[in-house]
């Protein structure tokens, strides 16, 4: 088995805007492209472009998939309305998070379930072993689909002046649905979906078209300010919006206590929240958070908010820490930075950019 990275269908493209690579699950992934802070920004004031082709896409067909997904994962999947979108979990027997999810009903009969890269055989190996009593089949699409992503305030805007991009049911299409489009003769699954806490689009579409669709979103909001964005700016924007990223704030010790709203996750008995600092100084994954002089949690992801402009991070501390409002404090390399514990997400988009769920 060979050790070289994946690539993506956009690698060339990516050359070719000067990207900066990293190895990122088993592929290269552009990690940005001219700074982290500007494609950031992008996405909060205007928009940004993301090549997420490295996810992983599996398929669950059959008469019985709705009732299989429902056996399979953590949430009933079977009540789904065709084009709708739900955000799930695969768990372990004992609870614990093997993976995150976003589950699509493309059909009657059809889901869609996108994984993350580092988990495509894992899901997929859960999924074909607990559906085996039911009328469905597994196929792992990961190989033959592309997957980009337009985000920000002026993605709606900057899709519908995309020549040659036909989506009929745009003017309906609200928060966590998808509806067929086509692209100069390319079928595209088009989801209002994403994971920058901002509005926007994720397009799934065969590899070969892919660079070609890229190349005219990025042709037709270069008036806008729409840029290319990479994982750094990814990230920093999903932890700006409470987003929990497997490996970091989710992994098979963590479990979800609660559903909807009132849902948190729990790890060896702490609960996950956010934490607010002043000054320029952020905490970072592994940082022990402390109070009262005692070690009662640790920071599972930190970065200094580009659009807040103070360091936030997400914690699990101990439960009796775990009140808004409580002042802790976190290690940052030897010295003690007060932390305030808040709700998520730290940063919500203005009301009037907000597409409705249903």
């Amino acid at each position: 088995m060979s050790d070289e990275p994946l690539r993506s269908p956009l690698d060339a493209v990516h050359t070719a805007l000067g990207a900066s690579f990293t190895d990122f699950a088993g592929w290269r992934m552009p990690v940005s492209y001219s700074s982290d802070l500007a494609e950031h920004a992008a996405v909060r004031t205007a928009a940004g472009l993301f090549d997420l082709s490295h996810m992983a896409e599996i398929l669950v067909l059959g008469a019985e998939s709705g009732a299989a997904l429902d056996a399979a994962l953590a949430d009933k999947l079977s009540g789904l309305e065709q084009g709708r979108a739900k955000y799930t979990l695969l768990q372990a027997e004992d609870g614990g998070i093997l993976d995150d999810l976003i589950v699509y009903r493309t059909g009657p009969d059809r889901f869609l379930v996108v994984a993350n890269a580092g988990n495509r055989h894992v899901v997929a190996e859960a999924l074909r072993d607990r559906i085996a009593p039911f009328d469905a089949i597994v196929e792992d699409e990961t190989d033959d689909i592309a997957l980009i992503a337009l985000q920000g305030p002026l993605a709606e805007e900057i899709l519908r002046n995309v020549e040659g991009f036909d989506v009929p049911a745009l003017d309906g299409l609200r928060y966590y649905r998808s509806t067929p489009g086509d692209f100069r003769g390319h079928q595209v699954l088009v989801a209002r979906t994403g994971y920058t806490g901002e509005d926007g689009f994720e397009f799934y579409l065969a590899p070969d078209a892919a660079p070609v669709l890229w190349e005219a979103i990025l042709e037709t909001g270069a008036g806008s300010g729409l840029i290319p964005a990479g994982l750094a700016a990814r990230d920093t924007l999903r932890l700006e919006a409470g987003m929990p990223l497997y490996g970091h704030e989710l992994d098979p010790a963590t479990r979800r206590e609660g559903t909807g709203r009132s849902a948190r996750f729990v790890r060896d008995g702490r609960v996950l929240v956010g934490l607010e600092a002043a000054g320029r100084r952020a905490a970072r994954a592994g940082y022990p958070v402390i109070h009262g002089g005692a070690v009662v949690g640790e920071v599972t992801s930190g970065a200094l908010s580009p659009t807040l402009g103070h360091p936030v991070a997400m914690a699990f501390v101990d439960p009796a820490a775990a009140k808004p409002g409580t002042v802790l404090a976190v290690d940052v390399r030897g010295t003690e930075l007060d932390a305030t514990v808040v709700p998520l997400p730290f940063y919500r988009r203005p009301a009037a950019s907000t597409p409705k769920e249903s």
